[in-house]
């Protein structure tokens, strides 16, 4: 049942409509995805135990009201950090995505307005980074760059260019054939106004519900990247390197799965947000 704070037949039919456009998983979606967002910004709030520091007599427990997620072989509390590592995950998946937004919608946006040999350079420059498998792309950055999570943030950003210059590109082809973009030139308009002011608006369009779905991407990546120990080193919480770490304990098998399932959850959250944005773009 729907509940409107409107009043009259007309706002039942409103707070109907709205309702039936919010279905109950994307509510769930995005308050999965508040939680995760709320550990990362506050982690004292909801973890009062140090992630680092434990305490020997208690170390491989079993998930309890005492330890929500059990303890890990040293006697820290799982919970705390994964709560803890929320932070790393979500800042470097948001830097990857920032990367890939910026500079992947900057060449597409190029490419489909002015085309000529910008389009065919830039096509072929994402050509070949679509070439190359994108989680063994990022591994032979964050190889060359260095072993730290920023690091894994900005390779997976690299590898999400060719994503989003090549949605972009399409977009703005689309756009830039539209009757109000001709009549922006007929009353005079430059061409980096247009571009800035008609083209680009409209065509950024696609790029929030992409934006979303490779958010969710960059997350899974870079937590694959921290498994294979191309994150901060210990006692670094990512969670990635959480799975890692139990998975040395396969007696203990909350230490693998409590991790994992933040990490499916989260992704398959965004996903789904994703999914709703395209459909309602």
């Amino acid at each position: 049942m729907s509940v409107s704070i409107l009043t009259g037949p007309s706002g039942v039919r409103a707070g109907r409509r709205w309702a039936l456009a919010v279905p109950p998983t994307v509510i769930g979606s995005f308050l999965v995805v508040a939680v995760i967002v709320a550990w990362s910004v506050a982690p004292g709030l909801f973890a009062h135990q140090n992630p680092k520091a434990g305490v020997p007599s208690q170390k491989l427990l079993h998930p309890s009201g005492a330890h929500l997620f059990g303890t890990d072989e040293l006697g820290r509390d799982l919970f705390a950090r994964v709560v803890h590592g929320a932070a790393s995950s979500v800042t470097s998946a948001l830097v990857a995505v920032a990367i890939g937004v910026i500079v992947g919608s900057l060449l597409g946006l190029i490419a489909g307005f002015f085309e000529g040999w910008t389009d065919i350079v830039i096509a072929r420059f994402v050509d070949v980074l679509l070439a190359i498998p994108g989680f063994l792309l990022a591994v032979a950055i964050v190889s060359a760059l260095g072993f730290k999570t920023i690091n894994a943030a900005i390779a997976t950003g690299i590898t999400a260019i060719a994503v989003f210059a090549r949605v972009m590109r399409s977009e703005v082809i689309k756009v830039r054939k539209a009757t109000f973009i001709e009549a922006s030139y007929l009353q005079g308009g430059s061409r980096w106004r247009i571009v800035l002011t008609h083209v680009l608006p409209n065509a950024s369009r696609s790029i929030v519900p992409l934006a979303v779905l490779q958010f969710g991407l960059a997350i899974l990546v870079i937590a694959g990247l921290a498994f294979l120990g191309y994150g901060d080193p210990p006692p670094a919480s990512d969670w990635g390197r959480l799975v890692a770490d139990g998975e040395q304990y396969p007696f203990a098998a909350w230490l693998i799965y409590a991790p994992a399932a933040v990490i499916v959850v989260t992704v398959l959250s965004l996903n789904r947000i994703s999914r709703w944005l395209r459909r309602n773009a």
